[in-house]
């Protein structure tokens, strides 16, 4: 069971403004359970490093010893290929939707393809804040939407169990070896998640930046209050286009072009 695992890319574990340094460490825990080792954390509350997180983690002090620390989500993700938030609702955006047994699927999938090119890349699962959960402009970053059929009158989860839950449904696939199952309604193969090159997030980031940087030259937004709809929009584009890292930069060659035609 662990040659399986330890012959498969693992995810990384990404907390979004984390409030409390014990749900960090029971989540630290979770992860453990099911093989993870990679948390990254974006702006804890309570600062970092946490003795609190220490005490809660059960032992998994390796887990919290290696956490990273990064300003933004955008930087947590940077270098990830295929990045899946969670929450305990839909969202009205238009991202695919899938079951946490579906998003283990597309994972392992997606580190599959990229095992065949021998390439140093990650997918990611990222968890928003206690209360809030995550925002809509954080969502608007990942690839797709993990959500958990629970009870409609009580969906409430906490830190620890999401993480354990989601991460319990991948490590149960890699070493299990089982048939792959699409779960959740959803086709995985409109994800283009197969594709051997992929595209790093900080690659769509960078044509997402390129993009606004071109849009905010030519005057584009009829008024300031449709900008901020209007980048969502047009970042959910990009992630829909599975572009490769080529067809990026060729697309941001065109334009620099039309931006100096500007000029």
């Amino acid at each position: 069971m662990f040659e399986t695992l330890a012959l498969s890319r693992r995810p990384v574990i990404v907390l979004v403004h984390p409030q409390m340094g014990e749900n960090i460490g029971m989540t630290a825990r979770a992860m453990l359970n099911c093989g993870l080792t990679d948390l990254r954390l974006v702006a804890p509350r309570d600062g970092w490093p946490s003795e609190s997180a220490r005490a809660t983690s059960s032992g998994a002090t390796d887990v919290i010893d290696q956490a990273k620390l990064y300003p933004t989500l955008a930087k947590a993700i940077a270098d990830c290929r295929f990045v899946l938030a969670s929450g305990s609702f839909e969202r009205d955006m238009q991202k695919p939707v899938l079951s946490p047994e579906a998003a283990a699927e597309a994972v392992i999938r997606v580190d599959h393809a990229q095992d065949t090119t021998g390439k140093n890349s990650v997918s990611a699962f990222v968890f928003g804040a206690e209360r809030a959960g995550l925002s809509n402009d954080e969502v608007a970053l990942c690839d797709a939407y993990i959500t958990v059929p629970l009870n409609p009158d009580y969906p409430s989860l906490n830190l620890a169990q999401a993480v354990l839950l989601i991460s319990y449904c991948w490590f149960r696939k890699i070493s299990t070896r089982h048939e792959w199952s699409v779960a959740g309604g959803y086709n995985l193969d409109h994800l283009g998640i197969e594709n051997s090159q992929r595209a790093t997030h900080a690659d769509r980031q960078g044509l997402f930046d390129h993009w606004v940087q071109a849009l905010d030259q030519a005057d584009y937004y009829k008024s300031p209050t449709q900008r901020p709809a209007m980048l969502r929009n047009l970042r959910h584009l990009i992630h829909q286009l599975n572009l490769t890292t080529p067809q990026i930069n060729s697309l941001r060659g065109m334009i620099k072009s039309l931006m100096q035609r500007q000029r």
